[in-house]
């Protein structure tokens, strides 16, 4: 993959895509993307997240749903949410591209400000903008519908540790309470009233957030656009390679259990990841990864975003 980052600091983007195949131009748009970052501006998520992940795609309503790596189990159980008139609607789990942005913006707000009170106002249109989700028409319901899952759902992270025959676990609302619109199901949904709501993070989930962060390039975010398998890549990367203290292998049989929930078989997860990996690199310049027929090869590489900025120094 680096070969592609050099490819556009000697040449530019449009040249670039001159000397790579077709297939590859998507990353090269991605690198280049990334690279031209003058200001950088940092997303957190928390490291459960990057260690586990949401549906890709939508599951029924009334589903619970799991995913592992070995380490950490994440159980989220789909809830209800009062509509207008006082029905509760049952919202089932968060899935997707859009769920994992938004709970990216939700955990980057009450970082930054300290606070577990998020307000979905013009701080949430701008996120939007700055991952390259336009605010209308369908992207509208999906990402209303999203945050209506997310508000809605219960989550359990759980691990065992070296020696302990009982396992720990974190329970945890990732929203605890606040105001949530549900007109989205509605056909006369107006968009004028975008994002007037607040809501307030569970206080459990804000600890460990605070506890266990992992900061997040917002740019890359954009340059990966709407692909939820490399946005897991992405994070798991972020939080992985810079922990690294020698090279370590992660073979295919780990990876499967956290990001093959589309597929039925390991060999069909190992054709496919290919691709997710190759855009969640291009979007981590610094990212250190090496594959053959056993799986991945990870290296110690630098963070995604300086180290200087996270701290604040």
């Amino acid at each position: 993959m680096g070969t592609i980052h050099q490819l556009v600091l000697q040449h530019g983007r449009e040249q670039a895509r001159m000397y790579v195949e077709p297939e590859e131009r998507p990353l090269v748009d991605i690198a280049a993307e990334v690279l031209s970052v003058e200001s950088p501006e940092m997303g957190t998520v928390y490291t459960g997240f990057a260690l586990t992940s949401l549906p890709h795609k939508k599951i029924p309503d009334d589903q619970i749903w799991e995913r592992e790596n070995g380490l950490v189990k994440l159980t989220i159980s789909p809830g209800l949410l009062p509509a207008p008139g006082g029905k509760m609607v049952r919202c089932g789990v968060p899935y997707g591209a859009h769920a994992r942005l938004l709970l990216i913006y939700l955990q980057t707000q009450a970082v930054r400000n300290r606070s577990r009170e998020v307000e979905l106002g013009p701080s949430l249109n701008a996120f939007l903008d700055r991952v390259g989700i336009p605010v209308g028409g369908k992207t509208y319901k999906s990402v209303r519908e999203q945050l209506a899952r997310i508000a809605a759902a219960n989550l359990v992270f759980s691990w065992q540790r070296d020696g302990q025959d009982t396992p720990e676990f974190m329970k945890s609302d990732i929203i605890k309470g606040g105001q949530i619109d549900l007109s989205f199901a509605s056909p006369d949904t107006r968009q004028g009233t975008l994002w007037q709501e607040r809501v307030v993070l569970g206080e459990d989930f804000f600890e460990k957030l605070k506890d266990h962060p992992i900061p997040l390039l917002e740019q890359a975010l954009k340059a990966i656009g709407p692909h939820s398998v490399a946005l897991d890549v992405y994070a798991w990367l972020a939080y992985r390679l810079h922990h690294l203290k020698r090279p370590q292998l992660v073979r295919w049989e780990a990876l499967y259990p956290q990001f093959g929930s589309n597929y039925a078989r390991l060999r069909d997860f190992r054709a496919r990841f290919i691709d997710p990996l190759k855009m969640a690199m291009a979007a981590y310049p610094e990212a250190k990864v090496s594959v053959d027929e056993r799986g991945l090869t990870l290296y110690p590489s630098s963070p995604p975003i300086p180290l200087k900025q996270v701290t604040g120094s």
